[in-house]
């Protein structure tokens, strides 16, 4: 016979009501008699369920997103950080890219300061009867001496533009404890030499207000100079540098000598003129023959604007105790370099020139 099992009938009410209080279902006594509540997730507070209005639905990958109106949340304000600027993204014009640098407007540069004045010729002969360098003429023994303290000042000048000193950097001070060691003969000499540079050129300023003695050594006439610009917002410190006729060589006189020199010196406009004197021109090297540092006070006056100077010492005549006095007066200058001057005698039997033939 076949067998036939019994088909299941729904229970009647009164059985419904009889397993609610034996426990409620299999699968409602199971939950409860191995507490498995605890494996399922938290409910969800009511208060954090956003209203169907502003939810995000979303279909699958192949489909659109539909999004809801979503109320914008304004972010806190965030204290400032410094961090590094960075480049504005790149502008497209009719579908080129062109990069924030290109089209930025360019930042115009500074125009170079050029030097106008009349030309004057400087007497070779003149030169020659001074016992200065001469220019154009046969290498001698001091020709070559200066052209030792000359590649060492522009060295100088070139380390320390590279450290950021700025206009500063060209400027060298030529100065001496006491009058007639020679630091108009120094300042003479090194000027001419770094004339010859050739990518380099030279502004010799007669700052010794009081006895300027460098148009004279020249052979040039004389005119306004420095303190007229120091002393008169009008004048342009440009129009005053005087032309030779010496190839990368410009003077600038010292002007109407004044008694208030050093007042002057100290004065904001000082830092103006100067750098007016090397605007735009890297290559141009501004050495100032200065008073005697212990006979006149705007020596440690100028020391405040230069980046290097030179203290010239007479080896017959200057006294150690000259030199410390000097230095210290000069020590607004970052760097100071003493020359010894008129030395007779050397222990390492040098004699520079003679190699060429016309060495003493």
């Amino acid at each position: 016979m076949t067998k036939h099992s019994k088909i299941p009938v729904p229970p009647r009410k009164g059985e419904e009501a009889a397993r609610s209080k034996e426990g409620g279902t299999l699968i409602e006594r199971v939950v409860r008699n191995y507490d498995l509540v605890q494996l399922t997730s938290a409910p969800i507070p009511a208060d954090l369920i956003p209203p169907a209005s502003k939810r995000r639905r979303y279909r699958r990958a192949d489909d659109t997103i539909e999004e809801a109106e979503v109320t914008p949340v304004k972010p806190a304000a965030a204290a400032p950080i410094d961090q590094p600027a960075t480049a504005p993204p790149p502008a497209v014009i009719e579908g080129e890219v062109v990069s924030a640098a290109a089209s930025a407007p360019p930042v115009p540069a500074v125009p170079p300061v050029r030097f106008k004045g009349a030309v004057h010729a400087v007497r070779r002969q003149h030169l020659r009867d001074q016992g200065l360098i001469v220019p154009e003429a046969s290498v001698t023994g001091l020709l070559e001496e200066f052209r030792i303290v000359k590649r060492q000042v522009l060295l100088q000048a070139s380390q320390l533009a590279q450290q950021g000193m700025g206009p500063a950097a060209q400027r060298v001070l030529i100065c001496s404890p006491h009058p007639g060691e020679g630091k108009t003969y120094t300042s003479v000499n090194l000027a001419l030499a770094i004339a010859a540079e050739k990518e380099s050129e030279v502004l010799l300023v007669d700052a010794d207000f009081a006895k300027p003695s460098v148009l004279s050594s020249l052979g040039l006439p004389g005119g306004p100079g420095l303190m007229d610009a120091l002393s008169n917002p009008d004048i342009d410190v440009a129009d005053c540098v005087i032309g030779t006729d010496i190839s990368g060589l410009w003077v600038l006189p010292a002007g109407n000598a004044t008694t208030s020199d050093s007042e002057f010196l100290s004065s904001s406009r000082t830092r103006q003129v100067l750098d007016r004197l090397t605007q735009g021109a890297a290559n141009r090297i501004v050495i100032f023959d200065s008073p005697p540092a212990l006979a006149a006070s705007p020596a440690a006056e100028l020391a405040k604007y230069v980046g290097q100077a030179v203290l010239v010492a007479r080896a017959d005549k200057t006294g150690q105790g000259a030199l410390e006095d000097a230095i210290s007066l000069l020590s607004a200058c970052p760097n100071i370099q003493l020359l010894l001057n008129a030395v007779h005698f050397s222990p390492s039997g040098r004699r520079f020139g003679s190699y060429y033939g016309y060495g003493g």
